[in-house]
């Protein structure tokens, strides 16, 4: 199996997972562990994905609980080298078995390093997977990602937490609604956000939410770029008039950002890994945080009543906005982890403490 760029380049590798090719974006991960929650991750749909972790599939595939969504999400995976041999307690195939049964295809024995310096350096490009080079390179992030990857109908979950290994059921809630917006939502920030005070209704990206009753709007992390979501960057507009309290991660900053009139643009090479730092602007605390995504608010086009909550360590870009006087802000990374460290787990806490003074 190949590994074709979009600039000429050709890279010969041994395949593994599914038989057949691929096409997306190429991209690059620095997670030493969680490959199964990023590959599960709905924002990484249309992506090719490289780890840069060397050995990947030594712990197997673990109960379907443990995944972020109900499939694989990307659509092949490149590394250096794949081990056949796995040995978890709680894994239940291989990596190839489960690649192979969500039709991903996967190739090892590439110099992951080179193609990361490559992609760093150039940029994310598109790619293709397979034997043969195709004749045109499409491109994910000229279609409606969002829209693929976003539940189909609205569902309620509530009554107390619902743990990690116990999966997520509908079922009845408390008195705090809290309108989720599905734009391709990891399963961890329901998890996060179900608690014994609340309901949380689960409504597709483009769904008219309105005219329902709750107490707050929470915008999902997802794939592609922002401004397709015309739908939801409408809806948020009216839940901004109503003065709902909002909360938005990853791709759900980036569209608080729209609603509220400012840009986005398209990253070099994005941020994908559990070591990106950020500073708080309020504190000048800096903390450890999970990042999957390749567009970014432009902080420079904000509104002057919103302000950057957070900012990028190592590039300057912005991580996080918030609203001076209204109940709206936002974060570019992901609080919930899964992969990653829990440093900021402490913001769905406060939101959920802010709206419990408020109903």
């Amino acid at each position: 199996m190949k590994l074709f760029l979009k600039d000429g380049t050709e890279i010969t590798g041994e395949g593994f997972g599914a038989d057949t090719p691929a096409f997306g974006e190429v991209v690059f991960n620095t997670s030493m562990v969680g490959y199964i929650e990023s590959f599960t991750d709905p924002s990484y749909a249309g992506q090719i994905l490289v780890c840069t972790y060397p050995l990947i599939g030594n712990y197997g595939v673990p109960p379907k609980e443990q995944w972020e969504s109900n499939k694989v999400q990307i659509a092949g995976l490149i590394v250096s080298e794949y081990c056949e041999e796995y040995s978890h307690w709680e894994a239940k195939q291989s990596l190839s078995a489960w690649l192979k049964h969500f039709d991903v295809p996967a190739i090892q024995g590439v110099d992951t390093r080179a193609l990361t310096k490559k992609l760093r350096e150039h940029g994310v490009m598109l790619g293709a997977l397979g034997e043969k080079k195709p004749r045109i390179f499409s491109d994910p992030n000229e279609e409606n990602l969002v829209a693929k990857v976003s539940c189909k109908k609205k569902e309620e979950y509530g009554n107390g937490p619902s743990p990690r290994r116990s999966g997520l059921r509908p079922r009845e809630g408390g008195p705090i609604r809290i309108i989720a917006v599905d734009c391709g939502m990891k399963e961890n920030i329901i998890r996060k956000l179900v608690r014994t005070e609340t309901t949380v209704i689960r409504v597709p990206w483009d769904y008219d939410f309105t005219d329902e009753k709750y107490d707050a709007l929470f915008l999902s992390n997802g794939p592609g770029d922002p401004v397709r979501c015309v739908e939801t960057i409408a809806h948020i507009k009216s839940a901004m008039e109503a003065g709902k309290p909002i909360l938005g991660i990853c791709l759900g900053s980036q569209l608080l950002a729209l609603a509220a009139g400012a840009s986005t643009y398209k990253l070099k090479y994005g941020h994908r890994g559990q070591n990106q730092t950020c500073i708080e602007t309020k504190t000048k605390r800096c903390y450890i945080t999970s990042q999957n995504h390749g567009f970014a608010v432009d902080a420079k086009s904000l509104p002057s009543d919103w302000k950057e909550w957070f900012v990028n360590a190592n590039d300057g870009s912005n991580e996080g906005i918030f609203h001076k006087t209204q109940p709206w802000r936002s974060v570019q990374f992901h609080p919930e982890a899964c992969p990653g460290p829990t440093d900021t787990a402490w913001i769905f806490d406060e939101f959920i403490a802010e709206l419990k003074k408020r109903v």
